[in-house]
């Protein structure tokens, strides 16, 4: 069986049109955009037309388009930039079931003298609302709640949550990097007042990452230096990094339509096949709205690392967890908040692409099995 790569939700390899569009800016036109001379204007202008692109894909003001260097630093800015801005210390809201990079700007919020309240989820990992309409009488400076998990890949009602945290007045914020891409996002149909995105996660280059700020919304720069990005990210810009994020966010926001119902086929072959051929597997997040490209199963009795290690072997790559915390000791804390801990047993994270055909899905289908079958008699 030739390799298959399963891990799409990790990363994703770049697409030709974002390497070939980057190579002139990491050569030639190397200038700086903060210079006053031609160097200088040719790479401003290229960052400035980056920027527009952006917008205009997210339907956003190009004012509002904040570029930093990963889906984790956009997370950090908004959270703690939210909590900073305030003339006190105020209450940060979040899921349970957040990203570690909001998590952990949570608890860094928490060190810095706020509380940190947590929203519990439901067993396919939905944000319960009357936990929200609590947490919104403690007055919080931010709640932030992803569109998709990068886990399970559960979606979430952002539209309704950010509509409720409007009318009380308090910002919202969204982890958008796993969502990007897979399903509709655009700020001028839906009332976020943060968005972050990470280039890597759907064709562009490791090391790009947007911060979308609706006017208005108060932030605190993390970072101090030049006046660069309107001043809340100082910091000489990649001019090459953003051009590559313009170029894979306009080629996923054209093909999401068409490339979430294909995913969602392949996704659902996969589960299908997985369900009726592996004795007690179960699928995490299947009874909720979920983006296309992840299927999160959970097999019992089994050991985690040798199954993944067994797959690896078989030429197949998928991931125990979000690549952000593999290989980690504890639990996923996604699974734990949904209850869906399997002692004994293991929880793998099959995640297609682009570049998936159906024969990767089809090989794969039959193949896990097996391999699942080897390790358990190996026990």
């Amino acid at each position: 069986m030739h390799p298959i790569y399963l891990d799409h939700a990790a990363t994703t390899p770049v697409r030709p049109e974002v390497r070939d569009a980057m190579l002139p800016y990491l050569g030639e036109r190397f200038g700086n955009p903060s210079s006053s001379h031609r160097w200088g204007r040719e790479a401003r202008q290229a960052l400035e037309s980056a920027r527009d692109r952006v917008a205009h894909v997210l339907g956003a003001a190009r004012t509002e388009i904040y570029f930093t260097a990963c889906g984790t630093e956009s997370d950090n800015l908004a959270v703690l930039g939210a909590l900073r801005a305030a003339p006190e210390p105020r209450p940060v809201v979040c899921s349970a079931i957040e990203h570690k990079a909001v998590l952990m700007a949570a608890k860094q919020a928490s060190r810095e003298g706020a509380e940190v309240v947590l929203l519990g989820v439901d067993g396919e990992g939905r944000v319960d609302p009357a936990a929200l309409e609590e947490a919104l009488a403690t007055r919080p400076c931010v709640v932030s709640v992803m569109w998709g998990n990068n886990e399970v890949g559960t979606l979430q009602p952002v539209s309704a949550l950010a509509e409720r945290c409007r009318a009380a007045g308090v910002p919202f914020h969204s982890d958008a990097v796993q969502a990007f891409g897979k399903v509709r996002i655009r700020m001028d149909e839906v009332p976020c007042d943060m968005l972050a995105l990470g280039a890597h996660k759907f064709g562009g280059p490791k090391g790009a990452g947007v911060l979308f700020v609706r006017e208005g919304v108060s932030l605190a720069a993390l970072q101090f230096g030049g006046g660069q990005e309107q001043q809340l990210r100082p910091g000489t810009e990649s001019v090459a990094h953003a051009v590559g994020f313009a170029v894979a966010a306009e080629l996923a926001a054209a093909e999401q339509e068409a490339e979430a119902a294909r995913l969602a086929g392949l996704r659902d072959s996969i589960e299908r096949a997985l369900v009726d051929a592996v004795p007690g597997l179960v699928v995490n997040g299947g009874g909720a709205d979920r983006m296309p490209h992840i299927a999160h199963v959970s097999v019992p009795a089994i050991d985690q690392e040798a199954l993944v290690v067994a797959l690896d072997l078989a030429g197949m790559a998928v991931s125990v967890a979000s690549a952000c915390q593999s290989g980690a000791a504890k639990p996923s804390h996604v699974l734990t908040a949904m209850g869906r801990i399997v002692e004994g047993g293991a929880s793998i994270r099959v995640s297609i692409g682009r570049t998936t055909t159906p024969q990767d899905a089809h090989q794969a289908a039959a193949a896990i099995p097996d391999v699942i079958a080897r390790v358990r008699a190996a026990l």
